[in-house]
């Protein structure tokens, strides 16, 4: 994997920098010795209190550029590119949550669908070594063959985030194909640790049970996913950052892999652990690491909900030698531990 000889230097710009995943890779890429561009709105979507707080945490590791301005701001996308000319581009921004849209559908297409086209007219405009481009597990939607393959379909998205998010996916394949611009698809299954969203299942169930509330478990808690630990992911877009697609030679076009592209430089990759856990553990584990017991309100499942997902990330592991496996009783008990100064913190 890389180390800080790659980095060194290096102009990198992190959308969607202030969020969860963002921040984690940024005070990374700042501890690595990048030079770090971040482009966030900070919008209202949960408390941006928490998102200035995770600002301050990435300003522990070093000094950025942070430029508060929209993803559909065109105008406002170009400027950043022609000024800063990044070399890599992490493009983790996007409108989150897969039940928000039926209060704000046009906020997905507007964030997930315009603000990507932006930043793929960015990297057009000013070439760029490699994007690396935010996707979901959510884009399996109605596919019930587990574990979750790439090259399996993805043609019955259950929410308008996952078909936001295919969206992205195959505009990605055209501007690979059609400029050049190397591109690695990453499909993140439920990432989970500190400095998380407020809208996400820990977050909720720390909350809840900290306040003495009902923890609602949906589908009556049997939900199971493949929850993966946020140092995880930055440690598999580190390595993978360096690694820029390349048309295949060998793509079969009588047996095409959505993984590669005979035609592109692109890729598309699974980005998960490989065991699956049922919420209920999940939860079990929260209450242990709180030392606290939930009250427990089942429900039935939600529209759109995804019953399971299990990752098969062994395409990964075969480009970079690594698999996301950080224990979900160790993850569990690291957010907790976090979440309990974090809370403190925000009494004081």
């Amino acid at each position: 994997m890389a180390g800080s000889e790659f980095w060194r230097g290096r102009r990198v710009l992190v959308t969607g920098h202030a969020g969860f995943i963002g921040a984690h890779l940024s005070r990374r890429l700042l501890e690595l010795g990048a030079e770090l561009i971040g482009f966030d709105n900070l919008n209202p979507y949960y408390d941006p209190k928490l998102k200035r707080a995770r600002l301050r945490w990435i300003a522990e590791a070093g000094a950025f550029t942070h430029l508060q301005a929209d993803l559909t701001d065109r105008e406002a996308v170009a400027a950043a590119f022609a000024e800063h000319r990044p070399e890599i581009v992490f493009h983790l921004a996007a409108q989150a949550g897969v039940r928000y849209a039926a209060e704000n559908p046009e906020a997905y297409v507007q964030s997930n669908v315009v603000g990507s086209l932006h930043v793929l007219e960015g990297c057009r405009r000013h070439p760029v070594r490699h994007l690396l481009l935010a996707s979901t597990s959510s884009v399996y939607g109605a596919n019930r063959c587990l574990p979750f393959r790439e090259d399996q379909g993805t043609d019955h998205p259950l929410t308008l985030y996952a078909a936001s998010k295919k969206g992205c996916e195959a505009m990605a394949h055209a501007y690979a194909h059609l400029f050049g611009i190397p591109v690695t698809v990453l499909r993140f299954f439920t990432v989970y640790g500190p400095w998380g969203r407020p809208d996400m299942a820990l977050f909720r169930f720390a909350e809840a049970i900290l306040d003495g509330r009902p923890v609602p478990l949906y589908n009556h808690g049997r939900h199971r996913r493949s929850f993966t630990y946020v140092d995880d992911v930055i440690a598999a877009l580190l390595a993978l950052a360096p690694l820029s697609p390349r048309p295949d030679p060998d793509w079969d076009p009588r047996r095409p892999d959505p993984k590669s592209s005979g035609v592109a430089p692109y890729r598309l990759l699974n980005l998960g652990n490989a065991r699956a856990v049922e919420l209920t553990r999940y939860l079990e584990l929260l209450e242990a690491a709180l030392g606290r017991k939930a009250q427990r309100e089942l429900l039935p499942a939600q529209p759109g909900d995804v019953e399971e997902t299990e990752a098969d990330a062994s395409a990964l592991a075969a480009l970079i030698g690594f698999r996301p496996e950080t224990p979900v009783e160790e993850g569990v008990r690291r957010f907790a531990q976090w979440y309990l100064d974090w809370r403190a913190g925000m009494a004081a």
